[in-house]
């Protein structure tokens, strides 16, 4: 398993800052990528106001915990150097026309989708798990789509929006929504199935290429994994590394499972997506088994003891025990940043606050 994640620049007083050209040029001189691995290394996004790492591939849950941590750090380094810092925060609270990369196909998505690709300066959490065949990751994506929105309840961690509240947990997945291909995807059944809806999602010419096919989770395009996309970016690094915990679980799960149960429909899944949007871990969820509202807490415990003997097996089962109580107990990024807002912490106070978050060493 594997985690990227993408992070804002700000300057030291909090406003995102366009200079990922100059970090990623410090970033190059610093780097020696292994060819043979990937992850790693610091890239770009697609605003010049954000950049994105990458871990290696982990087995071992613990060595990832450390890696997300160094990788932040690095990452941190580098901005500082080009006089930003880097905050994990899903949205900016600070008002901001953000710029595209440099880059042909960036600039070509800028041009085709408006302001749907304007408003995009927002930052997601992205794990990956191996996959032996396509047939077993369109199983495990089949198996994912009633979990997904309750990864993102655990991450929500943007409730700001250009200056102001949104009224949501999450709101980076309402601005991410916008794409069209975004968001829940109906069930494929088999590798087939997958490959005839991105073929045919081509031919519609609505998208450029399949790097544009942004289901809440994917085939990746350039290594042998799932790719799950639903998540913010995650404030505190011990809850990245839950993400890809639970993912793995989850996935291991699916790949046991004799008898899949029935596939739920895509436009109720959209319903609980939102409802994860709306409330994060603030208030009720839809329940993956009984589809049915239930407090956060009841059917986060419901994934975990539904991926329990995958977790158990791979060891990592006391630890996701103890991480999830953690969030639980303080909070997702979301109710983090509402109660700092409480305490009276304005846009750069809040900012300030993420971005020690964001290279805390606990």
């Amino acid at each position: 398993m594997g985690v990227e994640e993408e992070f804002l620049l700000v300057t030291p007083d909090g406003r995102p800052t366009a200079v990922s050209p100059a970090v990623l040029w410090h970033a190059a001189l610093d780097e020696a990528p292994a060819p043979s691995e990937p992850g790693g290394v610091l890239e770009k996004e697609f605003k010049r106001e954000q950049v994105e790492t990458s871990t290696h591939p982990r087995a071992d849950l613990g060595e990832l915990v450390d890696e997300i941590r160094a990788g932040r750090l690095r990452a941190s380094g580098f901005a500082q150097l080009a006089g930003a810092e880097i905050a994990a925060l899903g949205t900016a609270p600070h008002a901001v026309e953000s710029t595209v990369v440099p880059d042909r196909r960036a600039q070509e998505i800028r041009a085709r989708f408006g302001m749907t690709a304007r408003d995009q300066l927002t930052c997601g959490c992205h794990v990956h798990v191996e996959i032996a065949d396509d047939e077993e990751g369109v199983r495990i994506l089949d198996h994912l789509r009633r979990w997904n929105p309750v990864l993102l309840a655990l991450s929500a961690n943007s409730p700001a929006w250009q200056g102001g509240h949104s009224g949501y947990a999450s709101y980076r997945s309402q601005v991410w929504g916008r794409w069209p291909t975004a968001g829940p995807a109906g069930a494929f059944g088999d590798a087939a199935g997958y490959r005839q809806v991105i073929d045919e999602l081509l031919a519609s010419g609505t998208i450029l290429d399949d790097g544009m096919v942004y289901f809440d989770a994917r085939l990746s395009a350039r290594y042998p994994t799932v790719e799950v996309r639903v998540a913010d970016v995650c404030l505190d690094a011990a809850d990245a590394a839950l993400q890809a915990a639970l993912v793995r679980g989850l996935a291991e799960t699916a790949v046991r499972e004799r008898t899949p149960p029935p596939q739920p429909r895509t436009e109720l899944l959209r319903a609980a997506t939102w409802q994860a949007a709306h409330t994060g871990l603030s208030g009720d969820l839809v329940s993956p088994s009984t589809g049915l509202p239930a407090p956060a807490a009841d059917v986060v415990a419901e994934l975990v003891r539904h991926a329990e003997a995958a977790l158990a097996e791979a060891g990592d089962l006391e630890w996701v025990q103890r991480q999830v109580a953690n969030v639980l107990r303080r909070g997702n990024g979301a109710i983090q940043q509402q109660s700092w807002r409480a305490e009276g912490a304005d846009d750069d106070e809040v900012v300030r606050r993420a971005v020690a978050r964001t290279v805390s060493p606990h």
